[in-house]
């Protein structure tokens, strides 16, 4: 009489592990879901880093188009340019 209890138990046991193992490790499970939340969390991340350097790229690109003074001084500090008529006195240590 107490086999088919043993047996039973048994059963139910092994359907306890096999739905434990899929709420923790299967698809769509605990371990999943929190690497899944980290990757959001470094996209978002990221994407408030894009969206800063868009924003200086964008102003940058505002002052490029609305003045000349904005491009000279580029052309003084990242080319070396100087302007006719300019004499240039470079300093050496």
């Amino acid at each position: 009489m107490l086999r088919p209890f043993y047996l039973l138990f048994a059963v139910l046991l092994l359907l306890l592990a096999g739905l434990q193992y899929r709420l923790w490790l299967g698809d769509g499970g605990v371990a999943q879901i929190r690497d899944m939340n980290r990757q959001i969390e470094a996209q978002r991340s990221e994407n408030a880093r894009l969206l800063e350097r868009n924003r200086i790229l964008e102003a940058e690109v505002r002052e490029l188009k609305q003045g000349m003074e904005t491009v000279e001084e580029r052309a003084r500090h990242e080319l070396g340019m100087v302007k006719e008529g300019e004499t240039l006195f470079q300093l050496t240590e």
